[in-house]
């Protein structure tokens, strides 16, 4: 029986979203990826390029370069294309540029059909998938930002080479802005299923060098750690979004710390922010809500009050 084949749309063929189409090949993430630049010959050559992995991977995945208007028959299109800061900017001082790249592409791929889901990387994220949702007209289930994703995954590194685990024994959750008013919200972070607030609290003297704070602060800092040093980062987030794209085309259900509209979770509407969802064939099947303390709470609010501000910003 014929099976229907598992297409994807990166648009950006820059660094972020060609190490992302490179994962999706290596890890049989689809059957075929199309890729888009304003540019059509470096798609084309990317996409030639691309091609010429498939004598050494698992199973061929067709690449192909496109344009805007040709996504109509694609189930995920994967946006990278957006505006870089510069040195001492943040991802917020980029918006306006971002936003003006983001709404062009947007409507042109949803003029010419396109009915599938948006998965968002282009900064700052959390306000252009906000944006791809306000452009789209889809519903909050069908655009999806990489959010905290790749800051929970940073976390679980930093926290393996703590206390010397395999970083896929922790669990736990950056939140917020994938941006400087992120946090951790420490009270689920667990390993290997025990909370790591009572693990350090049972061994006092044991772990008395670890610093939450400091860690937290690394955390937030290890995307400017590697972009000041090389002026990009692209291989984590690139996995990021193969392992996200991974779970809407096989329906796994994973839950991922994505950037997802807020529609009252956590008090909180009219804003996109990183929190853990179960991410299906639909998107995102359900946002969790974490039962946070105080304090985690009200850090969340002064995160989706910065972005909120920012979005307002937009249309003033």
């Amino acid at each position: 029986m014929a099976r229907k084949a598992r297409k994807v749309t990166i648009v950006g063929s820059g660094l972020v979203g060609t190490a992302c189409a490179y994962s999706m090949i290596n890890q049989s993430v689809c059957d075929e990826i199309m890729m888009i630049d304003r540019t059509y010959d470096r798609a084309e050559a990317h996409a030639l390029d691309l091609s010429h992995c498939m004598d050494f991977t698992q199973a061929r995945t067709k690449v192909s370069a496109g344009r805007l208007e040709d996504c109509r028959d694609m189930d995920v299109v994967v946006l990278t294309a957006g505006a870089n800061p510069k040195p001492g900017q943040t991802r917020l001082d980029v918006l306006e540029e971002a936003e003006k790249i983001t709404r062009d592409i947007v409507s042109r791929i949803v003029g010419g059909g396109f009915d599938g889901v948006f998965v968002v990387a282009a900064n700052p994220v959390d306000i252009v998938t906000y944006i791809v949702r306000e452009v789209s007209g889809f519903p909050r289930n069908r655009v999806i930002g990489t959010g905290t994703s790749i800051d929970s995954a940073r976390l679980k590194t930093l926290l393996s080479e703590v206390f010397s685990i395999d970083p896929r024994s922790v669990n736990g959750y950056a939140m917020g802005e994938h941006g400087e008013s992120q946090f951790v919200a420490w009270s689920h972070v667990t390993i290997g299923g025990k909370p790591l607030l009572h693990i350090l609290e049972q061994h006092k003297e044991r772990f008395r060098h670890v610093d939450l704070d400091e860690i937290a602060q690394k955390t937030k800092d290890a995307g400017w750690e590697i972009f000041t040093r090389k002026g990009n980062t692209q291989f984590g987030i690139g996995n990021a979004l193969a392992y996200i794209v991974r779970s809407i085309l096989n329906d796994e259900h994973k839950i991922i710390a994505v950037s997802a509209v807020l529609e009252g979770e956590y008090g909180q509407t009219g804003v996109c922010a990183g929190v853990p969802a179960i991410i299906g064939d639909g998107g995102i099947e359900e946002v969790l809500e974490l039962n946070l303390t105080w304090e985690e709470q009200r850090k969340f609010a002064h995160s989706c009050g910065i972005m909120k501000t920012a979005i307002a910003s937009l249309h003033a």
